[in-house]
């Protein structure tokens, strides 16, 4: 016979065992294939690093996921039924795919505006454990699409790190009005996909919704200084005794602090941003952990191949006794640029 075979007068599918048996190793294969994904988005970080053209697509991705979750929450997670299943599954397998092609591809545009040990460097951890989940099968299927809580506040925060990275690129705007916009799409993404429409008769209901986008806003906000302003970066930072205003040029340059309380302390910076992204920074001076002058407000133009530089100074008088003199590059709505020092010589 054709297709199937006759035991104790019953049909059994020909692919019965095979079935059986993968489902043995269910686990396994899903986990076999997060490590696939997880190669994968190693090779999208490459492609991240060099070109952030890409982001331009980055809205129709964010907008894919929230359509396709909105349609996972609201239509196939209350229904059941073996098709159903089947939709849940592909509609998983979608999300999780652009979740991964999102999230590794924008972490290495983060990671080159992160000033390592400082408190940006959070955010960078929060976002690669982010895009870590996203390839873990079990762990999404199972655990943050499963449950409707946990998928709106997955969402909010991936969409508040799109949006934060990706207007400063594609439309010039600041970090700090960029990551206002991401906020906003924060609390858009949370609120629609956190609601049952069910119960929109309800005050609690509404109660909850306004609740949650309230906390997600504020969340946002206050995460704010926490956010890499990418992809602004320092690339240099150079310290002298002297400086020719006309070229920018440190004379005298400097490894360490001065002893002495005579005369100042000159830095010129290097900004690195894409063309067309304007923003406006100050220059801090730290005396050890205690603020001892801030510059003027600068704006910066991106596009400079050597980078937007700027200048400050610090009379050393004002530095006395100190055993570390920092600078730190801030931007109007305070996320760290980057930093560099002078320690006092041993």
């Amino acid at each position: 016979m054709d297709g199937a075979c006759i035991d104790g007068g019953r049909r059994r599918a020909p692919l019965g065992p095979l079935r059986a048996r993968l489902g043995r190793y269910e686990a396994l294969l899903w986990w076999l294939h997060s490590a696939y994904v997880l190669a994968l988005g190693a090779g999208i970080m490459w492609l991240g690093a060099r070109n952030y053209a890409w982001l331009r697509y980055s809205a129709f991705y964010l907008v894919a996921i929230w359509l396709l979750s909105l349609f996972l929450a609201n239509v196939v997670q209350r229904r059941a039924g073996a098709w159903w299943g089947r939709a849940r599954f592909l509609v998983n397998y979608v999300n999780k795919n652009l979740y991964q092609q999102l999230l590794f591809f924008i972490l290495p545009i983060y990671a080159g505006s992160t000033t390592w040990r400082s408190r940006n460097a959070l955010f960078l951890i929060v976002l690669a454990v982010s895009a870590v989940l996203s390839t873990l099968d079990l762990v999404y299927d199972r655990v943050l699409s499963a449950r409707r809580v946990l998928a709106a506040w997955f969402f909010a925060f991936n969409a508040f790190a799109v949006v934060s990275v990706a207007l400063p690129v594609t439309l010039g705007l600041s970090a700090q009005r960029s990551a206002r916009a991401g906020a906003l799409a924060a609390v858009v993404g949370f609120t629609t996909l956190a609601w049952r429409r069910w119960r929109l008769g309800q005050r609690q209901a509404w109660a909850g919704i306004a609740a949650g986008a309230l906390l997600v806003f504020l969340a946002a906000e206050v995460a704010r200084p926490l956010v890499p302003p990418a992809p602004l970066r320092l690339t240099s930072t150079v310290f002298g005794s002297g400086l020719d205003l006309a070229t920018l040029h440190v004379s005298q340059p400097l490894t360490s602090l001065p002893p002495g309380g005579a005369g100042r302390v000159y830095a010129v910076t290097a900004l690195r941003a894409p063309l067309g992204l304007k923003d406006r920074v100050e220059l801090r001076w730290y005396r050890d952990s205690v603020l001892a002058s801030v510059s003027d407000v600068h704006a910066v133009s991106g596009g400079r191949r050597e980078g937007f530089r700027l200048w400050s100074a610090i009379d050393l008088a004002r530095t006395a006794g100190a055993s570390v003199l920092r600078l730190e590059v801030v931007t109007e709505g305070g996320q760290l640029v980057g930093r560099a020092e002078l320690r006092a010589p041993r």
